[in-house]
């Protein structure tokens, strides 16, 4: 045994005198590019790269590559280590992630698109006083939990439904027509439960002019939805209202599709799926004329236009959407942060993000700014419909690049193409 020790470690030089030799030999632009890149911040990126969420969540990676190309871009001045963490879609696997971020020398974490992953990692977060910033994750819980080191970036669900709603109302006033019923579908995640308790009360609040036929619920990892869109149809809705993540919504289009539902409209209350490109690619025209109403990218803004051309650049595939805008902007929300505390202690970094006030960024609203409670308060919505297999912005008038179409087409329609 003691021999091949020494063996391996006589190879190990080896190979470790090479390489110094191979630096110190290398000219000076390519020696220094072999040294070690100097970062300012260490970010944990845990998302679910994979299992169900797993495509969603490699695209929301996809914000967090691009970050420092775009900071550097913007002259924000910090440069980020990206550290990946694969929550595998499964919340006990977030909060293991999580410790081992921690453990690895992360000073801040960030993540993780789903509610019930997001809940496990704020709790590790606080118990070792790590900041730890929402990318996506709409459950109230997280901000409504006395968490003091979390901020989230995100649209709590009853924001993300009252400003879903509120869009509705002006889609039904910009066309003219006015659907009395409707049904609402939901996944039974942490997200889902979050916006079936939410929808029904703010629709009473906001007097939305239809009435809730049924509230139907499912398990996201269903391979059949048949029956539940059946049971859809038979209430004979108007409208159709998906709260779904992704594979789900295909189930449920190509389910509507077969049995020949043909609602007004499928308009979303501020979820994911419809928008996503595996929806685009996999459902062809039966992709168009959807809508979902959820922040979205600002078209006029200097830092989205940045974020779209290195995407261009380095992606040949996928859209800038709202998974990559959102983390890239917990990133910015993390360098700025940096910025002004100069310091990766937990506490001086919490106390600079709750002093965040970024007046350019990518998403539309006003300034990331966090309450007392760690949410930004000021996002705002946009109607995103898909046109040309494209998610185009339809509402309001000051972000859209279209005229909204509705109500849609039916399933075999000469537009659909």
């Amino acid at each position: 045994m003691s021999e091949i020790r020494i063996g391996l470690t006589r190879r190990a030089l080896a190979r470790r005198a090479a390489a110094g030799a191979a630096l110190i030999a290398a000219p000076l632009p390519l020696r220094h590019a072999l040294a070690q890149e100097k970062f300012d911040l260490k970010v944990g990126m845990l998302l679910p790269l994979s299992g169900v969420q797993a495509q969603i969540g490699q695209v929301c990676m996809r914000g967090a590559e691009l970050a420092n190309d775009v900071l550097a871009d913007m002259k924000v001045g910090v440069r980020i280590e990206l550290m990946r963490y694969d929550t595998e879609t499964n919340a006990d696997v977030a909060r293991t992630q999580a410790e081992k971020a921690i453990a690895a020398g992360a000073h801040v974490l960030i993540g993780a698109f789903d509610s019930g992953h997001s809940m496990a990692i704020a709790q590790v977060c606080e118990q070792r006083s790590v900041p730890f910033i929402v990318n996506i994750a709409a459950t109230p819980a997280l901000t409504e939990s006395g968490f003091k080191f979390l901020v989230r970036n995100f649209p709590t669900a009853p924001m993300l439904v009252t400003g879903a709603l509120t869009l509705q109302k002006d889609l039904f006033a910009a066309t003219g027509k006015t659907p009395k019923t409707a049904v609402l579908m939901s996944v039974n995640d942490t997200f889902g439960e979050a916006m079936m308790k939410a929808i029904p009360g703010l629709a009473k609040k906001l007097q939305m002019p239809y009435e809730i036929l049924d509230v139907i619920a499912y398990d996201p990892r269903a391979k059949d939805l048949s029956a539940e869109v059946a049971k859809a149809k038979a209430t004979k809705a108007e409208l159709v209202m998906p709260v779904s993540r992704l594979n789900d919504a295909k189930l449920l289009i190509q389910e509507m599709v077969k049995q020949q539902y043909e609602p007004m409209g499928i308009v979303n209350p501020g979820a994911p799926g419809l928008y996503e490109v595996d929806f685009l690619k996999t459902m062809g025209k039966f992709a168009n004329f959807h809508i979902s109403n959820v922040p979205w990218m600002n078209p006029k803004s200097a830092m989205t236009q940045a974020l779209e051309k290195r995407f261009a650049a380095k992606y040949k595939d996928g859209q800038v959407d709202l998974n990559v805008g959102y983390t890239f902007e917990a990133m910015l929300v993390a360098a700025d942060a940096w910025k002004r505390a100069q310091s990766h202690a937990g506490g001086a970094l919490m106390e600079a993000l709750r002093r965040t006030d970024i007046k350019d960024h990518v998403m539309t609203g006003g300034p990331i700014q966090f309450d007392a409670k760690g949410q930004n308060v000021n996002i705002q919505a946009a109607a995103v419909q898909n046109l040309k297999n494209k998610p185009t912005v339809v509402l309001p008038a000051a972000f859209a690049d279209a005229k909204p179409v509705f109500p849609m087409p039916g399933w075999r329609a000469k537009e659909r193409g």
